[in-house]
């Protein structure tokens, strides 16, 4: 983990005559030498925690029994750092701090150490006003959090949220975390209620029902969600200029499926990157129950080479399939175009359209190459400057009806491939979104597609 420098005892062999007294004396010369922390042999004899009030005394037991495997210093450095990630995982403290001193009384070891945490409890209810990204849409959400309610971390929060595209939200959670187990599992129970219109299609959606859900890690960059899912939906018209194939899946239906959702994350940042892999692939399967049956795959992988003076290389790759058993209408099909998709082409503007509608198939795939680099001449570098990167891309991407896996061919992925380039600025907004400002060259298209080309702009988190 790191040395630290000590000053050697004085000898007759490390001394030094001083030339500015008139006679002469002896000094000890000081070397330093260092010491390896791993070689410091240490043991935790007692762990503090103070600023408790709430907070059950098991849950913190089981968080910091770790500590008291440690054999040498650096090895309770590590394990204070992990016990104090758990704590923050409790999701019951503000602020902790973390203080290492020497252990006393009579009962102290030669080697013994003294951990003690200092924490600050959250209050017992939480709220406020802020905004959150979407997929090319912001929403204004309100949101109460009761913390901690029951001692040993679990967790009540109310959100509503109003989008600018005509969509709302409102959801109750409940939350329990288990960071001191294998695994460090996180179950949680929502109620929710979704309203949406989804304009290019011509269908506003309403969803009502229960999710579950099961996160867990089974490494540092590999986490898991298992989830059931309960939805009464319902589909309806937007306007009479609705085409009669969207009003044909329009009406109530009822979804009960299960999902498995695994990320793998080894990316340096999860806005702009500069290194690191991003592969997530997502399993539902829905039909235990319900009016709908489908087994639905999605794969999104990511991958970001430095190649030179903060010029970043990235690759990016998605694909999905429906296996449409009974019953799965177009709010479960794929659709491909958008600014945080293809570039260059309208929202939902690739593939199947009727009447203008946007009617969306069982398959689809798309891929891209971006190249990031600093702005011209660097301005404002070391500061805001380097939210802002200049842009160039190419993409490219194919949907159409699949009727069976085993119809996949080269020949038809390739066949009637969309295809697309430009330039443009990337801004990163905090930890939050991406925003870009792109002017966009659709190079290859079908006459159904409505193409965007020129100036536009798409707010995110997960881009092509």
């Amino acid at each position: 983990m790191g040395t630290v420098h000590a000053k050697e005892k004085s000898s007759f062999a490390n001394m030094e005559m001083d030339p500015n007294m008139a006679s002469p004396k002896i000094r000890p010369r000081h070397i330093p030498q260092k010491i390896s922390l791993n070689q410091s042999k240490a043991r935790v004899d007692k762990v503090n925690i103070e600023g408790l009030a709430r907070t059950k005394n098991d849950v913190i037991e089981a968080s910091v029994n770790e500590l008291f495997k440690a054999t040498n210093f650096e090895d309770v450095l590590v394990r204070a750092d992990k016990v104090r990630s758990k704590l923050h995982a409790l999701g019951c403290f503000s602020n902790i701090g973390v203080l290492v001193d020497v252990s006393s009384g009579p009962q102290a070891s030669a080697d013994g150490l003294e951990v003690t945490f200092h924490v600050d409890e959250l209050r017992r209810v939480t709220g406020g006003v802020n905004t959150t990204v979407g997929n090319n849409t912001g929403s204004l959400v309100i949101g109460m959090k009761v913390p901690n309610f029951a001692g040993r971390g679990e967790s009540l929060q109310c959100e509503y949220s109003r989008g600018l595209q005509k969509s709302s939200n409102f959801s109750v959670t409940v939350a329990k975390p288990y960071p001191y187990k294998k695994f460090e599992p996180m179950l949680s129970a929502s109620i929710l209620q979704q309203v949406g219109d989804f304009v290019k299609s011509g269908y506003r959606q309403l969803d009502k029902g229960l999710l579950f859900d099961l996160g867990f890690r089974t490494n540092p960059k590999a986490y898991h969600n298992l989830q059931y899912e309960i939805l009464f939906r319902d589909t309806s018209a937007l306007s009479r200029a609705t085409s009669f194939a969207v009003r044909e899946s329009a009406g109530p239906t009822m979804k009960s499926a299960v999902r498995h959702i695994i990320t793998l994350d080894g990316r340096d940042d999860r806005i702009l990157p500069t290194i690191g892999n991003l592969l997530q692939f997502t399993t539902e399967l829905s039909g235990l129950g319900g009016s709908m049956s489908f087994l639905k795959n999605e794969l999104y992988f990511q991958t970001n080479y430095n190649i030179m003076d903060e010029c970043i290389l990235q690759g990016t790759f998605q694909t999905g399939l429906l296996n449409n058993f009974h019953g799965a209408n177009l709010t479960e099909h794929f659709y491909l175009g958008g600014p945080l998709s293809i570039r260059g082409f309208d929202l939902r503007g690739i593939g199947p359209q009727s009447d203008g509608s946007a009617l969306g198939c069982n398959f689809f795939w798309a891929t891209g190459i971006h190249l990031y680099t600093p702005l011209p001449f660097k301005p404002g570098k070391g500061g805001i400057g380097d939210s802002f990167k200049t842009h160039f891309f190419l993409n490219a991407g194919n949907i159409g009806p699949l009727e069976n896996v085993l119809d996949l061919d080269v020949n038809r992925l390739i066949k009637d491939v969309r295809l697309t380039s430009g330039i443009g600025i990337a801004l990163r907004i905090g930890n939050i979104a991406k925003l870009e400002l792109n002017y966009s060259f659709p190079l290859k298209f079908l006459p159904s597609d409505i193409t965007a080309p020129g100036l536009g702009f798409g707010l995110g988190v997960n881009f092509l």
